[in-house]
């Protein structure tokens, strides 16, 4: 059983991609509603509670290890690389919803938000791997690293949409480079850590 100052570190760890997303997501909206924050916390915790037990089943099979860690940082590169893309193009274009509470005009109502949660949760299945191989019981430490995801994905649009406040206009430019930025990160830790 892992200690709870390890499992709290852990869990604040593997939640900083959601909530550096989150503050991106923030940054692109109009205004934040409950609602939304809400919708931000149940992909973000809810993704990052089941990626670890999936890991964990998986953890059984060696050869299921050797997957995700040769290419969990490239899928996960490339997922927020291209929504980032997708995010600065789309900020050259006339937002129909100014509201930004329907179809594309809100990232909390988009399939992009799957993708999103998807894509910061992966080092989550990596480390129910290894918990898996210490022996370690997955649904304690799954639920602190979900409930913290969430509670980090709430935090992180609202000081999103603060900062996004000051930047008008740029806001969707820059939220995309910072999804652009976190996965480059991302991918670099895995490329610099394996070499070192």
């Amino acid at each position: 059983m892992l200690d709870p100052l390890t499992l709290l570190a852990l869990a604040v760890g593997l939640a900083m991609d959601s909530f550096a997303v989150s503050i991106a997501l923030g940054v692109s909206l109009p205004r934040v509603r409950t609602n939304q924050a809400l919708r931000l916390a149940l992909a973000f915790g809810g993704f990052q509670f089941l990626m670890p037990v999936v890991g964990y089943l998986a953890g059984k099979s060696v050869a299921g290890q050797q997957w995700v860690a040769d290419y969990d940082h490239w899928i996960a590169f490339g997922l927020l690389a291209a929504l980032g893309a997708k995010m600065i193009r789309d900020a050259g274009t006339p937002d129909e919803d100014e509201a930004g509470t329907a179809g594309d005009g809100d990232p909390t109502k988009s399939p992009q938000l799957v993708v999103l949660a998807l894509a910061t949760s992966v080092d989550a299945l990596a480390v129910g791997l290894s918990l898996a191989l210490l022996h370690v019981t997955i649904l304690l430490p799954s639920s602190i690293i979900g409930l913290t995801a969430a509670a980090f994905a709430i935090v992180g649009v609202h000081l999103g949409h603060r900062l996004g406040h000051h930047l008008e206009r740029r806001a969707e430019v820059v939220g995309g480079l910072a999804l652009i930025a976190i996965g480059l990160r991302i991918l670099l830790e895995h490329l610099l850590g394996a070499s070192g």
